[in-house]
Protein backbone atom coordinates (compact mmCIF):
# COMPACT_ATOMS: atom_id res chain seq x y z
CA UNK A 1 0.00 0.00 0.00
CA UNK A 2 1.54 3.94 -1.03
CA UNK A 3 2.55 5.47 2.09
CA UNK A 4 0.08 8.68 2.71
CA UNK A 5 1.46 11.86 3.78
CA UNK A 6 4.49 11.03 5.87
CA UNK A 7 5.81 12.84 7.91
CA UNK A 8 8.68 14.31 6.75
CA UNK A 9 12.15 13.59 7.04
CA UNK A 10 14.77 15.60 9.38
CA UNK A 11 17.54 15.83 7.33
CA UNK A 12 18.32 19.60 8.12
CA UNK A 13 18.44 18.92 12.10
CA UNK A 14 20.27 16.33 11.18
CA UNK A 15 22.96 18.10 9.42
CA UNK A 16 23.10 20.38 12.34
CA UNK A 17 23.98 17.78 14.61
CA UNK A 18 26.65 16.60 12.74
CA UNK A 19 27.96 20.14 12.30
CA UNK A 20 28.09 21.25 15.75
CA UNK A 21 27.31 18.11 18.23
CA UNK A 22 29.65 15.93 16.89
CA UNK A 23 32.43 18.42 18.00
CA UNK A 24 31.61 19.48 20.75
CA UNK A 25 30.05 16.16 22.81
CA UNK A 26 30.19 13.02 20.38
CA UNK A 27 29.02 11.14 23.54
CA UNK A 28 25.75 12.53 23.58
CA UNK A 29 25.55 12.22 19.76
CA UNK A 30 26.08 8.89 19.74
CA UNK A 31 23.11 8.08 21.78
CA UNK A 32 21.14 10.31 19.81
CA UNK A 33 22.13 8.20 16.79
CA UNK A 34 21.67 4.97 18.86
CA UNK A 35 17.81 6.20 19.27
CA UNK A 36 17.38 7.07 15.79
CA UNK A 37 18.69 3.98 14.69
CA UNK A 38 16.32 2.36 17.28
CA UNK A 39 13.20 4.10 15.95
CA UNK A 40 13.76 3.02 12.59
CA UNK A 41 14.01 0.20 13.02
CA UNK A 42 11.11 -0.80 15.20
CA UNK A 43 7.59 -0.30 15.17
CA UNK A 44 6.18 1.82 17.98
CA UNK A 45 3.05 0.93 18.88
CA UNK A 46 3.03 3.58 22.40
CA UNK A 47 -0.09 5.29 21.92
CA UNK A 48 1.22 8.32 23.56
CA UNK A 49 4.73 8.80 21.23
CA UNK A 50 4.09 10.19 17.61
CA UNK A 51 6.44 11.69 15.42
CA UNK A 52 6.51 15.89 15.31
CA UNK A 53 6.90 17.36 11.87
CA UNK A 54 10.06 18.87 11.13
CA UNK A 55 8.78 21.99 11.28
CA UNK A 56 8.22 21.65 15.13
CA UNK A 57 11.56 20.31 15.96
CA UNK A 58 13.17 22.98 13.90
CA UNK A 59 10.52 25.75 16.23
CA UNK A 60 11.73 23.87 19.59
CA UNK A 61 15.23 24.73 18.51
CA UNK A 62 15.50 28.55 18.28
CA UNK A 63 16.63 31.61 19.86
CA UNK A 64 13.80 32.30 22.36
CA UNK A 65 15.01 29.14 24.00
CA UNK A 66 17.49 31.82 26.08
CA UNK A 67 14.75 33.97 26.67
CA UNK A 68 13.30 34.56 30.62
CA UNK A 69 9.62 35.68 30.24
CA UNK A 70 7.92 35.28 33.67
CA UNK A 71 4.52 36.76 33.42
CA UNK A 72 2.31 36.67 30.65
CA UNK A 73 1.86 39.19 27.38
CA UNK A 74 1.86 42.54 28.23
CA UNK A 75 2.53 41.93 31.36
CA UNK A 76 5.92 40.24 31.77
CA UNK A 77 8.53 40.56 34.61
CA UNK A 78 11.66 40.80 31.82
CA UNK A 79 12.42 43.44 29.36
CA UNK A 80 12.81 42.40 25.88
CA UNK A 81 9.82 40.28 25.64
CA UNK A 82 8.20 41.83 22.64
CA UNK A 83 8.41 38.57 20.29
CA UNK A 84 8.21 36.09 22.87
CA UNK A 85 4.85 37.97 23.49
CA UNK A 86 3.80 37.50 19.67
CA UNK A 87 4.63 33.75 19.68
CA UNK A 88 2.86 33.07 23.04
CA UNK A 89 -0.24 35.31 21.56
CA UNK A 90 -0.01 33.42 17.92
CA UNK A 91 -0.21 29.89 20.30
CA UNK A 92 -2.93 30.94 22.03
CA UNK A 93 -5.42 32.27 19.45
CA UNK A 94 -4.60 29.13 17.49
CA UNK A 95 -5.36 27.09 20.53
CA UNK A 96 -8.71 29.20 21.21
CA UNK A 97 -9.71 28.76 17.43
CA UNK A 98 -8.85 24.86 17.23
CA UNK A 99 -10.59 23.72 19.99
CA UNK A 100 -13.35 26.52 20.32
CA UNK A 101 -12.70 27.90 24.15
CA UNK A 102 -12.95 31.45 25.59
CA UNK A 103 -9.70 30.93 27.32
CA UNK A 104 -6.32 29.10 26.65
CA UNK A 105 -2.75 28.85 28.89
CA UNK A 106 -0.09 27.65 26.63
CA UNK A 107 2.87 27.65 29.40
CA UNK A 108 2.33 24.47 31.06
CA UNK A 109 5.60 22.53 30.47
CA UNK A 110 3.51 19.06 30.79
CA UNK A 111 0.47 17.34 32.12
CA UNK A 112 1.04 15.98 35.50
CA UNK A 113 1.57 19.96 36.66
CA UNK A 114 -0.95 21.39 34.27
CA UNK A 115 -3.46 19.10 36.43
CA UNK A 116 -1.66 19.99 39.30
CA UNK A 117 -2.73 23.70 38.51
CA UNK A 118 -6.08 23.39 37.59
CA UNK A 119 -7.10 21.29 40.95
CA UNK A 120 -5.01 24.06 42.92
CA UNK A 121 -7.59 26.82 40.80
CA UNK A 122 -10.79 25.37 41.36
CA UNK A 123 -10.28 23.27 44.91
CA UNK A 124 -9.11 24.27 47.91
CA UNK A 125 -6.84 22.00 49.96
CA UNK A 126 -8.35 18.67 51.44
CA UNK A 127 -11.53 18.63 49.05
CA UNK A 128 -12.91 15.74 48.07
CA UNK A 129 -12.18 14.78 44.28
CA UNK A 130 -13.34 11.94 42.20
CA UNK A 131 -11.17 10.51 39.23
CA UNK A 132 -10.92 7.57 37.05
CA UNK A 133 -8.87 4.40 38.54
CA UNK A 134 -5.90 4.16 36.94
CA UNK A 135 -5.95 0.43 36.91
CA UNK A 136 -9.06 1.38 34.79
CA UNK A 137 -7.87 3.43 32.51
CA UNK A 138 -7.28 6.72 34.26
CA UNK A 139 -4.01 8.36 34.78
CA UNK A 140 -1.77 9.10 38.15
CA UNK A 141 -2.38 12.98 37.81
CA UNK A 142 -6.26 12.18 38.54
CA UNK A 143 -5.55 11.09 42.17
CA UNK A 144 -3.41 7.78 42.15
CA UNK A 145 -2.06 7.78 45.90
CA UNK A 146 1.46 8.07 44.43
CA UNK A 147 0.83 11.16 42.86
CA UNK A 148 0.91 14.67 44.66
CA UNK A 149 -2.72 15.20 44.16
CA UNK A 150 -3.66 12.22 46.30
CA UNK A 151 -1.88 14.07 49.30
CA UNK A 152 -3.52 17.82 48.31
CA UNK A 153 -7.05 16.27 47.87
CA UNK A 154 -9.13 13.71 49.28
CA UNK A 155 -9.33 11.37 46.26
CA UNK A 156 -12.14 8.86 45.17
CA UNK A 157 -11.84 6.51 42.37
CA UNK A 158 -14.67 5.76 39.99
CA UNK A 159 -14.60 2.74 38.01
CA UNK A 160 -15.74 0.80 34.72
CA UNK A 161 -18.56 -1.99 34.77
CA UNK A 162 -16.55 -5.32 35.49
CA UNK A 163 -19.08 -6.76 32.49
CA UNK A 164 -18.44 -4.31 29.63
CA UNK A 165 -15.27 -2.58 30.55
CA UNK A 166 -17.35 0.65 29.77
CA UNK A 167 -17.24 3.75 32.53
CA UNK A 168 -20.67 3.06 34.83
CA UNK A 169 -22.17 6.57 34.70
CA UNK A 170 -24.82 5.44 36.59
CA UNK A 171 -22.94 4.23 39.53
CA UNK A 172 -20.49 7.75 38.79
CA UNK A 173 -23.48 9.92 39.72
CA UNK A 174 -24.03 7.57 43.06
CA UNK A 175 -20.68 7.76 44.19
CA UNK A 176 -21.03 12.14 42.99
CA UNK A 177 -24.15 12.45 45.19
CA UNK A 178 -22.81 10.31 48.58
CA UNK A 179 -18.77 12.56 48.45
CA UNK A 180 -20.20 16.04 46.70
CA UNK A 181 -16.86 16.71 45.14
CA UNK A 182 -15.10 20.09 44.18
CA UNK A 183 -13.76 18.22 40.92
CA UNK A 184 -14.72 15.45 38.74
CA UNK A 185 -12.24 14.64 36.24
CA UNK A 186 -12.59 12.74 33.66
CA UNK A 187 -10.44 11.61 30.92
CA UNK A 188 -7.78 8.54 31.08
CA UNK A 189 -4.79 7.52 29.36
CA UNK A 190 -5.91 3.84 28.67
CA UNK A 191 -9.38 4.12 28.25
CA UNK A 192 -10.15 2.42 24.42
CA UNK A 193 -13.69 3.80 24.17
CA UNK A 194 -15.70 7.37 23.46
CA UNK A 195 -16.02 9.67 26.35
CA UNK A 196 -19.75 10.89 27.33
CA UNK A 197 -18.18 14.41 28.20
CA UNK A 198 -22.17 15.64 28.19
CA UNK A 199 -22.94 13.07 30.65
CA UNK A 200 -19.52 14.32 32.80
CA UNK A 201 -20.94 18.17 32.80
CA UNK A 202 -24.73 16.73 33.98
CA UNK A 203 -23.13 15.20 36.75
CA UNK A 204 -21.04 17.59 37.55
CA UNK A 205 -24.10 19.80 37.71
CA UNK A 206 -26.35 18.21 39.69
CA UNK A 207 -23.71 17.74 42.35
CA UNK A 208 -22.27 21.20 42.20
CA UNK A 209 -18.77 20.28 40.87
CA UNK A 210 -16.19 21.67 38.70
CA UNK A 211 -16.12 19.04 35.88
CA UNK A 212 -12.69 19.07 34.38
CA UNK A 213 -11.84 17.05 31.37
CA UNK A 214 -7.85 15.52 30.19
CA UNK A 215 -7.87 14.99 26.84
CA UNK A 216 -3.99 14.44 26.73
CA UNK A 217 -4.29 10.94 24.69
CA UNK A 218 -7.05 12.07 22.56
CA UNK A 219 -6.81 15.80 22.01
CA UNK A 220 -6.02 15.35 17.79
CA UNK A 221 -9.06 13.30 17.50
CA UNK A 222 -11.44 16.21 19.48
CA UNK A 223 -9.19 19.04 17.51
CA UNK A 224 -10.17 17.24 14.51
CA UNK A 225 -14.07 16.71 14.91
CA UNK A 226 -13.64 12.88 15.50
CA UNK A 227 -14.60 13.11 18.99
CA UNK A 228 -16.67 14.73 21.22
CA UNK A 229 -15.73 17.58 22.59
CA UNK A 230 -15.23 18.34 26.36
CA UNK A 231 -15.17 22.40 25.67
CA UNK A 232 -19.24 22.67 25.77
CA UNK A 233 -19.55 20.80 29.08
CA UNK A 234 -16.27 21.20 31.41
CA UNK A 235 -14.78 24.46 33.18
CA UNK A 236 -11.45 23.68 32.07
CA UNK A 237 -9.56 20.59 29.78
CA UNK A 238 -6.48 19.64 29.88
CA UNK A 239 -4.65 18.31 26.99
CA UNK A 240 -0.71 17.61 26.32
CA UNK A 241 0.37 18.42 22.52
CA UNK A 242 2.78 15.82 21.90
CA UNK A 243 0.27 12.82 21.38
CA UNK A 244 -2.12 12.97 19.07
CA UNK A 245 -1.51 16.31 18.73
CA UNK A 246 1.37 15.64 16.79
CA UNK A 247 3.29 18.73 18.41
CA UNK A 248 6.09 19.34 21.21
CA UNK A 249 6.32 17.68 24.40
CA UNK A 250 4.38 20.30 27.06
CA UNK A 251 0.56 20.79 27.57
CA UNK A 252 -2.26 23.73 27.36
CA UNK A 253 -5.30 24.56 29.00
CA UNK A 254 -8.41 25.69 28.24
CA UNK A 255 -11.03 27.21 30.26
CA UNK A 256 -13.96 29.20 30.86
CA UNK A 257 -13.68 32.55 30.81
CA UNK A 258 -14.79 32.74 34.49
CA UNK A 259 -11.75 30.42 35.21
CA UNK A 260 -9.07 32.72 33.01
CA UNK A 261 -7.58 34.41 36.06
CA UNK A 262 -7.45 31.52 38.74
CA UNK A 263 -6.35 29.18 35.99
CA UNK A 264 -3.59 31.83 34.92
CA UNK A 265 -2.46 32.63 38.70
CA UNK A 266 -2.13 28.78 39.33
CA UNK A 267 0.04 27.81 36.59
CA UNK A 268 2.15 31.16 36.93
CA UNK A 269 3.42 31.67 40.04
CA UNK A 270 1.44 28.76 41.40
CA UNK A 271 3.54 25.96 40.10
CA UNK A 272 5.81 26.86 37.24
CA UNK A 273 7.86 29.76 36.96
CA UNK A 274 9.84 30.84 33.65
CA UNK A 275 7.88 29.76 30.40
CA UNK A 276 9.78 27.81 27.62
CA UNK A 277 9.29 30.07 25.10
CA UNK A 278 10.84 27.66 22.57
CA UNK A 279 8.26 25.06 23.05
CA UNK A 280 5.71 27.54 23.19
CA UNK A 281 6.95 28.45 19.56
CA UNK A 282 7.30 25.04 18.60
CA UNK A 283 3.39 24.70 19.68
CA UNK A 284 1.95 27.25 17.86
CA UNK A 285 3.29 25.42 14.75
CA UNK A 286 1.78 22.34 15.60
CA UNK A 287 -1.94 24.49 16.41
CA UNK A 288 -1.33 25.72 12.98
CA UNK A 289 -0.90 22.22 11.44
CA UNK A 290 -4.12 21.30 13.22
CA UNK A 291 -6.10 23.71 11.66
CA UNK A 292 -5.15 22.21 8.26
CA UNK A 293 -7.32 19.69 6.34
CA UNK A 294 -4.34 17.28 5.97
CA UNK A 295 -4.35 16.90 9.68
CA UNK A 296 -7.93 16.06 9.99
CA UNK A 297 -7.09 13.41 7.42
CA UNK A 298 -4.13 11.98 9.41
CA UNK A 299 -6.62 11.90 12.58
CA UNK A 300 -9.03 9.97 10.32
CA UNK A 301 -6.44 7.70 9.71
CA UNK A 302 -5.68 6.87 12.81
CA UNK A 303 -8.64 5.97 13.85
CA UNK A 304 -9.20 3.60 10.82
CA UNK A 305 -5.95 1.94 10.98
CA UNK A 306 -7.13 1.77 15.47
CA UNK A 307 -10.26 0.01 14.06
CA UNK A 308 -8.07 -2.30 11.21
CA UNK A 309 -5.62 -3.50 14.33
CA UNK A 310 -8.63 -4.47 16.55
CA UNK A 311 -10.51 -6.31 14.23
CA UNK A 312 -7.37 -8.12 12.89
CA UNK A 313 -6.41 -9.07 16.52
CA UNK A 314 -10.41 -9.80 17.43
CA UNK A 315 -10.57 -12.31 14.34
CA UNK A 316 -6.84 -13.85 15.36
CA UNK A 317 -8.39 -14.67 18.86
CA UNK A 318 -7.47 -11.82 21.25
CA UNK A 319 -9.58 -10.48 23.81
CA UNK A 320 -9.65 -6.61 23.55
CA UNK A 321 -10.47 -4.86 27.28
CA UNK A 322 -14.32 -2.92 26.40
CA UNK A 323 -14.91 -5.29 22.93
CA UNK A 324 -12.82 -3.08 20.86
CA UNK A 325 -11.52 0.64 20.40
CA UNK A 326 -13.25 4.13 19.32
CA UNK A 327 -10.28 5.96 19.67
CA UNK A 328 -5.80 5.61 18.87
CA UNK A 329 -5.59 3.01 21.26
CA UNK A 330 -6.60 -0.69 22.61
CA UNK A 331 -5.79 -2.79 25.11
CA UNK A 332 -4.84 -6.32 24.36
CA UNK A 333 -5.94 -9.38 27.54
CA UNK A 334 -2.63 -11.15 27.06
CA UNK A 335 -3.34 -13.94 29.21
CA UNK A 336 -5.41 -15.46 26.73
CA UNK A 337 -2.23 -16.52 25.41
CA UNK A 338 -0.78 -17.42 28.69
CA UNK A 339 1.37 -14.08 29.57
CA UNK A 340 1.55 -11.40 31.60
CA UNK A 341 2.00 -7.97 29.84
CA UNK A 342 5.47 -7.63 31.24
CA UNK A 343 6.19 -11.04 29.56
CA UNK A 344 4.24 -9.89 26.09
CA UNK A 345 6.16 -6.58 26.41
CA UNK A 346 9.32 -7.71 26.47
CA UNK A 347 8.70 -10.69 23.81
CA UNK A 348 7.61 -8.17 21.19
CA UNK A 349 10.18 -5.70 21.47
CA UNK A 350 12.75 -8.68 20.82
CA UNK A 351 11.55 -8.70 17.21
CA UNK A 352 11.17 -4.98 17.30
CA UNK A 353 7.35 -4.32 17.95
CA UNK A 354 7.58 -1.91 20.98
CA UNK A 355 4.59 -1.59 23.44
CA UNK A 356 3.79 -1.55 26.93
CA UNK A 357 2.60 -3.47 29.18
CA UNK A 358 -0.47 -1.94 30.98
CA UNK A 359 -3.05 -3.05 33.49
CA UNK A 360 -6.46 -4.14 32.35
CA UNK A 361 -9.99 -3.37 34.69
CA UNK A 362 -9.99 -6.06 37.59
CA UNK A 363 -6.07 -6.71 36.72
CA UNK A 364 -5.09 -9.47 39.25
CA UNK A 365 -1.61 -8.63 38.80
CA UNK A 366 0.38 -6.02 40.07
CA UNK A 367 0.80 -2.62 37.64
CA UNK A 368 5.10 -3.98 37.29
CA UNK A 369 3.88 -6.89 35.72
CA UNK A 370 0.00 -6.15 34.23
CA UNK A 371 -2.19 -8.83 32.28
CA UNK A 372 -2.48 -6.41 29.30
CA UNK A 373 -0.51 -4.60 26.91
CA UNK A 374 -1.39 -0.74 25.22
CA UNK A 375 -1.08 -0.25 21.87
CA UNK A 376 -2.41 2.23 19.65
CA UNK A 377 -1.87 3.47 15.95
CA UNK A 378 -0.42 7.22 15.72
CA UNK A 379 2.83 6.86 15.10
CA UNK A 380 2.93 4.45 12.65
CA UNK A 381 -0.03 6.38 10.85
CA UNK A 382 2.55 9.54 10.93
CA UNK A 383 4.85 7.00 8.34
CA UNK A 384 2.10 6.66 5.98
CA UNK A 385 0.74 3.19 6.95
CA UNK A 386 -2.89 2.16 6.48
CA UNK A 387 -5.22 -0.46 6.87
CA UNK A 388 -3.26 -3.08 4.89
CA UNK A 389 -0.04 -2.43 7.14
CA UNK A 390 -2.21 -2.66 10.41
CA UNK A 391 -3.48 -5.85 9.29
CA UNK A 392 -0.22 -7.43 9.02
CA UNK A 393 0.84 -5.73 12.42
CA UNK A 394 -1.80 -7.46 14.37
CA UNK A 395 -0.43 -10.59 12.64
CA UNK A 396 2.91 -10.30 13.52
CA UNK A 397 1.87 -9.50 17.03
CA UNK A 398 -0.39 -13.05 17.06
CA UNK A 399 2.54 -14.51 15.52
CA UNK A 400 5.35 -13.27 18.47
CA UNK A 401 2.57 -13.68 21.06
CA UNK A 402 1.54 -17.68 20.21
CA UNK A 403 5.12 -18.41 19.66
CA UNK A 404 7.63 -16.35 22.25
CA UNK A 405 9.35 -19.73 22.15
CA UNK A 406 9.67 -20.71 18.96
CA UNK A 407 12.87 -19.36 17.65
CA UNK A 408 12.57 -19.98 13.96
CA UNK A 409 9.18 -18.13 13.83
CA UNK A 410 10.48 -15.44 16.47
CA UNK A 411 13.26 -15.02 13.72
CA UNK A 412 10.62 -14.88 10.88
CA UNK A 413 8.53 -12.23 12.88
CA UNK A 414 11.58 -10.09 12.87
CA UNK A 415 12.17 -10.47 9.62
CA UNK A 416 8.49 -9.16 9.13
CA UNK A 417 8.75 -6.02 10.76
CA UNK A 418 11.95 -5.34 9.04
CA UNK A 419 10.02 -5.62 5.46
CA UNK A 420 7.27 -3.85 6.70
CA UNK A 421 9.63 -0.55 7.74
CA UNK A 422 12.01 -0.72 4.54
CA UNK A 423 9.13 0.64 2.26
CA UNK A 424 8.34 3.53 4.71
CA UNK A 425 11.80 4.43 5.58
CA UNK A 426 12.87 4.77 2.05
CA UNK A 427 9.30 6.69 1.16
CA UNK A 428 10.05 9.30 3.72
CA UNK A 429 13.18 10.03 3.34
CA UNK A 430 11.97 10.86 -0.67
CA UNK A 431 9.72 13.55 0.78
CA UNK A 432 10.56 17.09 1.24
CA UNK A 433 9.99 19.44 4.17
CA UNK A 434 6.88 20.85 4.56
CA UNK A 435 6.30 24.41 5.66
CA UNK A 436 3.20 26.00 7.88
CA UNK A 437 1.89 28.78 6.54
CA UNK A 438 0.83 31.88 8.25
CA UNK A 439 -2.60 31.61 9.89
Amino acid sequence: MKPQEPIPPHAALDEGLDRHLAVADPEVLAAIRREASRRDTQLDLIPSENRAPTAVLEALANPMHDKYAEGYPGGRYYGGCGPVDAVEELATDRAKRLFGCDHVNVQPHSGVPANLAIFLALADLGDPVLGLDLAHGGHLSHGHPANITARLFDVHPYGVDPNTERIDYDRLFDLARAVRPRIIISGASSYPRTIDFARFGEIAGDVGAFHVADISHIGGLVAAGLHPSPVPHADAVMTTTHKTLRGPRGAIILCRQRHAGAIDRAVFPGVQGGPHMHTIAAKAVCFGEALTDPFRSYQRRVIENASALADELQRLGHRLVAGGTDTHLLLIDVRGVGMTGRTAESALERVGIVVNRNAIPYDPQPPAVASGIRVGSPLLTSLGMGVAEMVEVARLIDRVLRHADDASIVEEAAGGVRTLLEGFTAARSAVGAGRVSAR
